[in-house]
């Protein structure tokens, strides 16, 4: 197995003029994001974990959460594995060393709301990190900025 290396989530946004929405993850120890896109869908959850939304009825992420609660077991981290043709794959790693494969935009959305970490294969963020340049740096703060004011609201098709 190849090493791996920790990652946060820098947040969600709808690229344009596609209106296509992308996860944006930060390697934790180094200067590499690593950009998926992904569904809406997804995209509104990972965006209510990281504001703290908590929807009346719980979403489908919510309750994979709570079936883990209820079944005591723990959710030990997400593992981003591969990409091919441009398509991601990850695994959901249990206590115990169960591993289930799930899309990454699913991952992520309920290892923030487990609190699990999230980690890349190395081979992955080789092929498809990206380095952003210090000069650069000021347009993550402008994401950053732009993620603090969005809201799940904006990332539903026509919305």
């Amino acid at each position: 197995m190849s090493s791996v290396r920790e990652l946060d989530v820098v947040g969600v946004r709808v690229e344009q003029p596609t209106n296509q929405p992308l996860v944006l993850l930060r390697e934790v120890d180094g200067g590499r994001y690593l950009p998926i896109w992904i569904g809406a869908g997804e995209a509104t959850a990972i965006a209510f974990a990281q504001q703290g939304v908590t929807p009346p009825r719980p979403l489908t992420h919510d309750l994979m959460r709570d079936l883990l609660g209820a079944l005591g077991r723990e959710l030990s981290e997400v593992r981003i594995t591969e990409v091919k043709n441009g398509v991601y794959y990850a695994l959901l790693v249990f206590d115990g060393g169960t591993e289930v494969s799930a899309r990454p935009s699913d991952s992520i959305a309920l290892a923030l709301r487990t609190g699990s970490r999230i980690v890349c294969d190395e081979t992955v963020l080789d092929s498809s990190g990206l380095a952003v340049p210090e000069e650069e740096e000021a347009e993550v703060e402008k994401f950053r900025e732009f993620l603090d004011q969005v809201t799940p609201e904006d990332f539903h098709p026509g919305g």
